[in-house]
């Protein structure tokens, strides 16, 4: 028996919200992740714009989930979920702090959690600590060299590359380090930062350079007030939590530092250790934004104490990085693992720790080369006028871009750049075009006949026009005379408006009017 009623199917749509990097960010308020029917449900947003997530076990392409709000919940279910299909799930606030980080873990081996605790006493964290730091001096040399051009600052920090050699003490590697940074972020603090011209107004005085490293807020770079040093905090916290991801993956702990950042509860120590030469990555990557394409008022927001904190929106897209910076970060951690194994009781290359995170080992075998870190996403182009959303590679949104061309013919008109175009001539222009951009605006299709369509104008009105003379057609249009030559010719198409007035002029008008 054949059914009366067809059931109505319930309209999804089967387009992944996860982009290519794979990262999902979730914010807004009543946060909720759960399992329901063996999908992943998952709901955030505010008001209106509250979105419903839900993925499969197969085919999802998730990676990273980021959350940075505080108010929701998520069930052990769904922790298992994101666990068994290797998932990690990271909790940042915007203030660039690690709430919490989950992911996929390998069992520890004793022997090397035991070397990982006698590294500070042994040598083996001053020999480790001396490497990560000389990794660091040396991209933060290369940004100033290359980017900011300042050939003081670069040798200065490559003075203090060089005394890393003769450093026997952590304190003196940590003094050496701390010099550096004087140089290279007072270097940053005069860098100027481009904003749209519609922005300019609402923008504070200290937010168009990059500012001081130190905020006055904290004494620290914690509670940034500036929108450079905030999207810095919120790069390194997604890079700490790589780091916490990427030891954990190698059976270390993230918590027990080998001497460079001291053991306090409320951090990580080995994963901010681990760090350390990506550093000068991001800074790299975030220099090249800031010269090349300028940020946008709506993506911050000021605190009632003057910290500058990021938009929900710009969250996300700096979330996109986060793959990007765990590939940075992997081989140095592998390097700390094998820099322990090595001081354990009778290392084997056999049990030697698994390069599990940049498949180094594998590679080897089958004679292939480390793969080439992908870059991270580009930034976003925005308008240098108005601040809207452009193409990638354009500087200015189609409204802007013309009044910025017109304006810079007029500044080159008044330098005689152009012969035979005055300041006056190209007045007139621009009225003339924004009389017929209003016109056209203005122009209702219910105000031409309905006989009077494309074909009939075609074949009937643009005909007869080569009867009528160049002057006669264009002072009824009110064009220019080469522009009634093209409509004359055949050569150009007139806008419908003007259909009308040209079909009683070939005297069309008539002989249709009853059609």
């Amino acid at each position: 028996m054949a059914a009366a009623v067809t059931l109505s199917q319930p309209n999804l749509s089967h387009k992944s919200p996860i982009g290519r990097s794979g990262v999902l960010m979730l914010h807004g308020f009543g946060i909720k992740v759960r399992m329901q029917c063996g999908h992943l449900e998952i709901e955030d947003g505010v008001g209106s714009e509250r979105r419903k997530i839900r993925l499969p076990r197969v085919g999802h392409g998730l990676k990273r989930l980021v959350c940075i709000s505080e108010d929701g919940f998520t069930t052990l279910s769904a922790l298992k979920w994101l666990a068994e299909v290797g998932v990690s799930f990271l909790m940042l606030n915007r203030n660039g702090k690690v709430v919490l980080v989950t992911g996929p873990t390998a069992p520890s081996d004793v022997r090397l959690r035991r070397a990982q605790a006698l590294a500070p006493s042994n040598g083996v964290g001053l020999e480790i600590s001396r490497a990560l730091i000389e990794a660091k001096l040396e991209g933060q040399e290369r940004v100033i060299r290359e980017r900011l051009n300042d050939l003081a600052a670069a040798q200065v920090i490559a003075t203090f590359r060089e005394k890393l050699s003769v450093a026997n003490t952590i304190e003196m590697v940590r003094m050496l380090e701390a010099h550096a940074a004087v140089s290279y972020f007072g270097a940053w603090r005069n860098v100027p930062v481009f904003w749209p011209k519609a922005d300019l107004r609402q923008i504070p005085d200290h937010w168009r350079t990059v500012g001081s490293r130190h905020s006055p807020l904290s004494g620290s770079p914690r509670l940034a007030v500036t929108p450079v040093h905030a999207i810095l905090n919120y790069c390194f916290a997604l890079l700490e939590s790589e780091s916490r991801l990427a030891l954990s993956a190698l059976g270390l702990d993230p918590g027990l530092g080998v001497g460079l950042h001291t053991d306090t509860p409320n951090r990580d120590s080995l994963a901010l250790d681990a760090l350390e030469p990506v550093r000068p990555q991001i800074e790299a990557w975030l220099l090249d934004w800031i010269t090349h394409e300028p940020l946008r008022r709506a993506d911050f927001f000021e605190t009632a104490n003057g910290n500058c904190r990021l938009m929900a929106r710009f969250c996300a897209k700096l979330s996109e990085t986060a793959p990007t910076w765990g590939k940075l970060v992997a081989p140095w951690a592998e390097y700390i693992a094998r820099s322990l194994w090595r001081t354990t009781h009778k290392p084997t290359r056999r049990d030697a720790p698994a390069t599990r995170l940049t498949q180094h080992h594998r590679r080897q075998a089958k004679g292939r080369s480390t793969p080439r870190v992908s870059l991270p996403p580009r930034p976003p182009s925005i308008c240098r006028g108005c601040g809207v959303s452009t193409k990638a590679g354009k500087s200015y949104c189609a409204s802007c871009g013309v009044a910025v061309s017109r304006e810079g013919l007029i500044e080159a008109a008044k330098l005689g750049r152009i012969k035979g175009h005055s300041p006056e001539a190209l007045a007139r222009q621009s009225e003339k075009q924004r009389k017929h951009a209003a016109a056209v605006k203005a122009w209702n299709a219910s105000d031409k006949p309905p006989w009077l369509t494309k074909e009939v104008f075609l074949q009937q009105v643009q005909p007869r026009l080569a009867a009528l003379t160049v002057p006669v057609i264009s002072s009824v249009l009110g064009v220019s005379e080469p522009y009634a030559a093209l409509i004359r010719s055949k050569k150009y198409l007139p806008h419908p408006r003007h259909w009308l007035a040209l079909a009683k002029l070939a005297d069309v008008f008539g002989k249709n009017a009853g059609a």
